[in-house]
């Protein structure tokens, strides 16, 4: 150490001229890690008429949730391209014999707002059109329709429920990890 910077370090001296020179890699803080996600998963379900498939895929979604006791650990909701009314009687009867109830929802317009809240999109079924955003995840499930094997009625809708339900509980496994 030179004999002025000893005197400096000892005078503690606030003059610029007197202060030592830093290099670059001193004056920039360095960047932290990124952080883990504390980000709450979301994810939109989507049919054409919002009263069946896709409110049986939210419906399904947040009653595993809730069987898992980790209700609220994934933002579920559900859109329609074209919504019908009501919800499908046969749909929310299936699905309160295993416990989850859709009963009391509405159908509700898919909007790009609602697509870029989610951050992830399930498109359920061949016939909902729906146009990718970016910075949005969009999947589309071809589940098995039983009516093009001549199977109708409470059997179907159960089929539909059941193949519905394998996959909310594989994406529930994405989603959480």
């Amino acid at each position: 150490m030179t004999e002025r910077a000893a005197v400096n370090s000892q005078d503690a001296s606030t003059h610029p001229a007197d202060q030592p020179v830093r290099g670059a890699e001193e004056e920039i803080a360095p960047v932290a890690e990124p952080a883990a996600r504390t980000q709450t998963p979301a994810v939109l379900f989507v049919c054409v008429k919002n009263g069946g498939k896709s409110q049986m895929a939210a419906g399904l979604l947040r009653h595993d949730l809730a069987v898992a006791g980790k209700e609220g650990a994934v933002l579920v909701s559900s859109a329609g391209t074209q919504p019908g009314s009501k919800i499908n009687a046969l749909s929310a009867e299936v699905l309160q014999e295993i416990g989850a109830d859709i009963g009391g929802e509405t159908p509700a317009q898919l909007t790009p707002e609602a697509m870029r809240e989610a951050g992830h999109v399930v498109v359920i079924g061949a016939e909902a059109v729906v146009e990718e955003l970016d910075g949005v995840t969009l999947e589309r499930w071809e589940i098995d329709e039983p009516s093009d094997r001549g199977i109708e009625g409470r059997e179907r809708m159960e089929l539909v429920r059941d193949d519905i339900h394998l996959r909310v509980r594989e994406l529930r496994e994405r989603l959480l990890g």
